[in-house]
């Protein structure tokens, strides 16, 4: 099986239990605490590719720096990975990559359809 990366925050519940369901299942796992080590714009470009999802779909519009910086606002593609990547709290998580396969763990079981 191949190597699982997963965009962490040890404070956030879905993300403990995103990680306890991978070393659960003996999943070798590279652990990036995304709030510390924010990713650059080519690899959070790649994660929504991976997804299969539009960047504003990553988005946690509940944060205050997108209600009071981005709420409203139209914004192209690589804008949104440009506001996640300049305040990596907006980015949902975990997000959960194996090979060229990626979920977000909400709920953490989103897991097991890559792993």
């Amino acid at each position: 099986m191949a190597k699982a990366t997963i965009y962490h925050n040890p404070r956030c519940g879905k993300s403990r239990n995103t990680l306890k369901i991978l070393e659960e299942k003996n999943v070798e796992n590279n652990v990036v605490e995304y709030l510390k080590t924010p990713p650059t714009f080519g690899e959070l470009k790649s994660v929504v590719k991976k997804l299969k999802i539009k960047p504003e779909e990553l988005l946690r519009k509940g944060e205050s720096v997108f209600k009071e910086n981005y709420k409203g606002k139209s914004l192209s593609d690589d804008e949104w990975i440009r506001a996640m990547v300049d305040n990596p709290i907006l980015i949902e998580r975990p997000i959960v990559i194996v090979g060229d396969k990626a979920v977000i763990g909400r709920p953490p079981e989103n897991v097991l359809e890559i792993i």
